[in-house]
């Protein structure tokens, strides 16, 4: 069989996808080559946000006409949501957010006999965490494993919770297992990712926390170095960093949700934080990890967001000084109740919001780049062309190096310039 596979969204539909590939390709089947035509078309959906949602549906009409007489499978939080929609689509395997070993061997039945399957489950009935194959399909730098999935915080924008149902975590003995795989297998660094890894363990006997897992899996990760997924800041302890900086393992980029730097506005979000407290995590992160690149995740024109509020968060952001910031401008989500709260906000006033804080964003990592220059960062280097090196530090900042067949290897880079949002380096 061949297949094209799509992936929208987070990084956990990212590793569910490399998953089922994984599964596919040990079945024997083949991803198509440019211009092939596919006799399976996959797409794993995503439904974070109303544009998510209609990116969605462009890609399964994209793919349905490029390759007429396919089978069309969607898997994702949009087809748990929207079945009869994906379904009008063409599509004849529907799946949700969930059983992605099922959906591919639907997908493999649909290709070889003709047939349909539409299983959508409920997402709260969910109390075990699908184990998948951890790693990667193409090449054997960086890997990523899923130790948790669902989410129950409920924030009052996010369709999330309603799609992948309750908390569920990879146990520690199963996580040090595929750990020790991945390390066997050649990886040097594992990507440790979930829908909310700050409430990792509190479904498992004696409640193990994530810096519990994080310390078993560095006691077996050999030469491999560690990287985590988004963070709640409730997470960021002074016990959760002195664990974590004593493995000597973890890479010192922390990604955290702030969504907002006002205290009014996170109260409508029913985020489980404030400011101050944030402000807190940031603190100890630079205290335990000194270099530590931090970014972050915001949303702007919030409903009922004043240009005060707006005000605040710039101010906010500025003074956390952040490497990099993802910034989007807020998108209603029916089903949510954000989407009928009062003070929705036209789409210019929201644009404009996002624009400033992006400015904001870029100046802070021009910043925290250039500050980089005259130190020495350990890269992992990825991938090679025309005499240069490229790879990344462990604050996750891109870096080259003229040098020849360095791909795979984690080396000590003296930087020497900042050019082209990118540093220039050379070996130490």
């Amino acid at each position: 069989m061949k297949y094209i596979i799509s992936t929208l969204g987070c990084k956990v539909n990212q590793y569910e996808t490399q998953a089922m590939e994984s599964i596919l390709q040990s079945h024997g089947h083949e991803s198509c080559a440019k211009g092939e035509r596919a006799d399976a078309v996959i797409i794993n959906s995503c439904a974070v946000t109303a544009e998510s949602g209609r990116k969605s549906r462009q890609t399964i009409r994209r793919l349905r006409d490029e390759n007429p007489g396919c089978v069309v499978a969607v898997c994702g939080c949009y087809s748990q949501l929207e079945p009869d929609e994906v379904e009008a689509l063409g599509s004849k395997v529907i799946f949700g957010a969930a059983n992605r070993k099922d959906f591919v061997a639907a997908v493999e039945k649909a290709v070889a006999e003709g047939s349909s399957e539409r299983n959508i489950d409920e997402p709260f009935k969910r109390r075990i965490i699908e184990e998948l194959p951890a790693g990667a399909v193409a090449g054997r730098t960086r890997a990523m494993l899923k130790i948790q999935d669902g989410c129950v915080n409920f924030c009052s924008y996010c369709i999330i919770p309603y799609t992948r149902g309750r908390l569920r975590s990879l146990p520690i003995e199963k996580a040090v297992e595929e750990t020790i795989k991945l390390r066997d297998t050649g990886y040097r660094e594992i990507v440790l990712t979930g829908i909310e890894v700050a409430s990792y363990g509190v479904d498992l006997p004696g409640r193990p926390g994530l810096a519990d897992l994080i310390c078993a899996c560095a006691e077996v990760s050999g030469d491999m170095r560690i990287r985590l997924g988004s963070l709640e800041p409730t997470v960021i302890t002074e016990d959760f960093c002195r664990k974590l900086a004593d493995t000597k393992k973890l890479c010192r980029h922390f990604h955290l949700s702030l969504q907002s730097g006002c205290d009014k506005t996170l109260k409508n979000m029913n985020r489980k934080y404030d400011t101050a407290r944030f402000y807190e995590a940031v603190e100890l992160l630079r205290k335990y990890f000194p270099g530590c690149a931090l970014t972050c995740d915001l949303i702007t024109g919030f409903p009922g967001e004043t240009e005060e509020d707006h005000a605040a968060t710039l101010e906010f952001i500025g003074r956390c000084a952040f490497a990099d910031m993802h910034v989007f401008p807020y998108s209603r989500r029916p089903g949510t109740p954000a989407d009928s709260m009062p003070g929705q906000l036209s789409r210019a006033v929201k644009d404009r919001r996002a624009a400033q804080a992006a400015a904001v964003g870029r100046r802070m990592r021009d910043e925290f780049m250039a500050a980089s220059v005259g130190a020495t960062l350990s890269v992992l280097f990825e991938t090679e062309e025309d005499g240069i090196c490229t790879g990344h530090s462990d604050t996750y900042l891109p870096v080259s190096v003229k040098a020849h067949n360095l791909r795979g290897q984690t080396l000590d880079i003296v930087i020497r310039s900042y050019e082209n949002a990118l540093l220039q380096g050379e070996l130490l």
